[in-house]
């Protein structure tokens, strides 16, 4: 079966989550901390209602096939189709009412991600990807539903580049001191976002998103959709990002290029 197939059920599940979260936001929701006296990482009724709700649509629609999640943990994680799930990227954002969170819904084949969707109920957006093509959906004047590919933007050089983190103080021990080397040389650097950085990436709003300390359900999604809009996505040492951690991705590869050569020094 190729990644192609199984667009439509990405969209379901999409879909289903969206339900399953949006009865929650900007309501009076608690959030218990798992950082367990770390730095606080909350996790809502929303994030597990939302997590639950796919995991049963995979199971019962794929049981051969593995999951990835962050809230109910791993199992079949070795199988040759693993579903990597990120019920709210963006927790923190979904606790204090802003909208800049999202679903992430990623498709593994091998250990390589191969089509990503991140959903935005609340904004009705939906932006995907299968890293030959990427597409943003939502609604535009008079509510009439829209669509269009989504492509990166030229940018020469850092000068000329804005770069967005989630948070400098969520970045990994090690990490903060060449991230600022970046950040030094950017005409622009904005914090928050989580996945809707890399989402305005793809779109062309945005030249660099660095991070570090992420999990695969943190990132496999967005794959597909920045490369499908043709960018860079690798770990900051040129490899592969899928298994997270310390992420950088760019619309340009000028731009990649500089900010790996700042990150790489000692």
């Amino acid at each position: 079966m190729k990644p192609v197939d199984f667009a439509q059920f990405l969209e379901e599940l999409a879909t289903v989550s969206g339900e399953a979260i949006l009865p929650f936001f900007r309501t009076a929701l608690g959030a218990d901390d798992k950082s367990l006296g770390g730095v606080f990482d909350p996790v809502t009724e929303a994030d597990r209602a939302a997590e639950a709700a796919m995991r049963r649509m995979i199971n019962a629609s794929f049981p051969d096939h593995g999951i990835i999640g962050e809230e109910f943990g791993d199992q079949r994680e070795d199988a040759e189709w693993v579903w990597v799930l990120d019920p709210i990227d963006g927790t923190k954002s979904f606790i204090s009412g802003m909208p800049v969170w999202g679903t992430l819904i990623g498709l593994q084949h091998n250990g390589r991600p191969c089509y990503g969707v991140m959903n935005q109920p609340f904004t009705r957006e939906r932006f995907s990807g299968d890293g030959a093509s990427a597409t943003w959906r939502g609604v535009g004047l008079k509510d009439k539903p829209t669509e269009r590919r989504l492509h990166v933007r030229p940018c020469a050089g850092l000068s000329d580049a804005t770069l967005m983190t989630t948070h400098p103080a969520l970045l990994a021990p090690g990490t903060l001191e060449p991230y600022r080397r970046v950040e030094e040389m950017v005409r622009l650097s904005r914090y928050g976002g989580d996945c809707y950085a890399y989402c305005m990436l793809a779109a062309g709003h945005v030249d660099l998103v660095i991070e570090s300390g992420l999990k695969p359900f943190d990132i496999v999604a967005l794959v597909p959709i920045v490369e499908g809009a043709g960018g860079v996505i690798t770990s900051w040492d040129g490899g592969s990002p899928a298994q997270g951690g310390a992420i950088i991705a760019a619309g340009d590869k000028r731009v990649h290029a500089q900010a790996m050569e700042l990150l790489a020094k000692g």
